[in-house]
């Protein structure tokens, strides 16, 4: 049942690595990312990919019972001459759960670290372990299907709601505007605020309301981002993000003011400001921006995007599920790379 749960976990947000993983270990015929060419000895590789699942390092070990597992596997990687050779720097590990690895990090610091974001704050990393230097952002996995250009044309008469948010509005951190917001915005004219609830029901619920929306409210959560953001982008939805210290995925090629409206927390926050702004945004304005959201979208959803900025590649898959799997994962070979 364990397993079965951590498998369901790896297909909700922070399952990028799962995506790449699922491309990088398939037959050369069937891989997206064709300009990667797989090597089998270290010496003739430029990265090394780390296979492991964030979900299931923060699920399953950081346990105390997995730990001495999770101590050994580390060793087994800083043992191995490429990571002498760089001290890590040429290795890429997926940290793409704010949680995840949290035990370990200090010994992988030098690696290139996927992560959801940068979190500047300090809330989740320490300083000196993540840079946009070193680092890479991915998107978080839409946790609603794509509006596709028959939906999109479809919804442009039925999007009767100004602004619409469902979620948690109780987060910690930078994710303490969310109640505030709450309170600002709920009863108001046009704004659909809804506190969120997991499950398909509430997928369904989070969907519907996006499609009937012309702006989608995009808060920090517990970390400067949120899946919502991306959950937004691919329904058509114009995000209004609200998270002084974010960092967004692919910015070096990606235009993010073409598609969103970024708002200050201070002057969202202020009586009447922010639905002031909203209702000042033109008709041209906003079919300008949902023709560019449809573009972005096909690109979110676009698996080679998530990992084009990566190049990273692997020999063979290794199985991580329990404790008992300990033999299996320490005799497998080493990430190989391009």
């Amino acid at each position: 049942m364990k397993l079965r749960i951590i498998f369901i976990l790896l297909f909700m947000q922070h399952s990028i690595d799962y995506w790449l993983w699922t491309d990088l270990i398939a037959p050369e015929s069937e891989r997206l990312l064709k300009n990667v060419v797989r090597v089998h000895r270290q010496e003739e590789a430029d990265l090394f990919y780390i296979p492991i699942f964030t979900t299931i390092s923060f699920f399953l070990m950081e346990k105390q019972q997995c730990k001495a597992l999770y101590r050994e596997a580390l060793k087994w990687v800083t043992d191995q001459p490429a990571w002498k050779r760089s001290e890590g720097r040429d290795h890429i590990l997926p940290v793409h759960h704010p949680w995840s690895f949290k035990s370990v990090r200090r010994y992988m610091k030098n690696a290139i670290w996927l992560l959801p974001d940068m979190d500047s704050t300090g809330n989740w990393y320490k300083p000196g372990q993540v840079s946009l230097e070193k680092d890479l952002i991915l998107p978080y996995v839409p946790n609603v299907h794509l509006c596709d250009p028959k939906c999109l044309s479809e919804s442009e008469t039925n999007r009767k709601t100004l602004l619409f948010f469902r979620g948690r509005l109780k987060r910690n951190a930078g994710g303490k505007i969310r109640s505030k917001l709450g309170a600002e915005l709920s009863g108001a004219e046009g704004v659909q605020i809804e506190e969120g609830t997991a499950g398909e029901a509430g997928k369904e619920a989070a969907q519907d309301g996006m499609r009937k929306s012309i702006f989608c409210l995009s808060p920090a959560g517990d970390t400067p981002s949120s899946a919502r953001l991306f959950d937004a982008i691919v329904s058509g939805c114009i995000p209004v993000i609200v998270s002084d210290e974010l960092e967004l995925p692919f910015e070096g090629i990606l235009d993010y003011r073409k598609i969103a409206l970024f708002v200050s927390s201070s002057d969202a926050v202020q009586p009447g400001w922010l639905l002031t702004f909203l209702r000042s945004i033109s008709p041209s304005q906003i079919r300008e921006m949902r023709t560019n959201l449809a573009k972005m979208a096909g690109k979110l959803v676009n698996i080679k995007l998530h990992t084009r900025r990566s190049q990273r590649v692997v020999k063979e898959s290794r199985s991580l599920c329990t404790c008992d799997c300990r033999r299996a994962n320490l005799t497998s070979p080493g990430g190989e790379g391009i």
